[in-house]
């Protein structure tokens, strides 16, 4: 089973969360609010995206490059967790 089809409800959650964010960022735009306010609101939707990106990628890491049938070695563990914490602080 792939790690989306696991996570399904989960993902497709902070989907539909992030385009309530991008609703609020047309509703913004269309009723002319404060360019500070809505720039805020674009802020938090790109943080969400990233956010969604990392939790993707992560499962495709630990569930396709690292097979989860075979027990890693320490090693392996060791850059699979590296990786996926590089990966988190740059999509922060």
């Amino acid at each position: 089973m792939s790690h989306t089809t696991r996570d399904k409800k989960k993902l497709l959650n902070r989907v539909r969360r992030i385009r309530g964010q991008v609703d609020g960022i047309e509703r913004s735009l269309a009723e002319e609010h404060d360019a500070s306010a809505i720039l805020h609101t674009i802020a938090a939707c790109r943080g969400a995206i990233d956010s969604l990106m990392v939790e993707v990628l992560e499962g495709h890491i630990r569930f396709h490059v690292v097979n989860p049938d075979v027990r890693p070695t320490s090693e392996q563990s060791r850059a699979t967790q590296e990786l996926i914490d590089v990966l988190k602080t740059y999509l922060k």
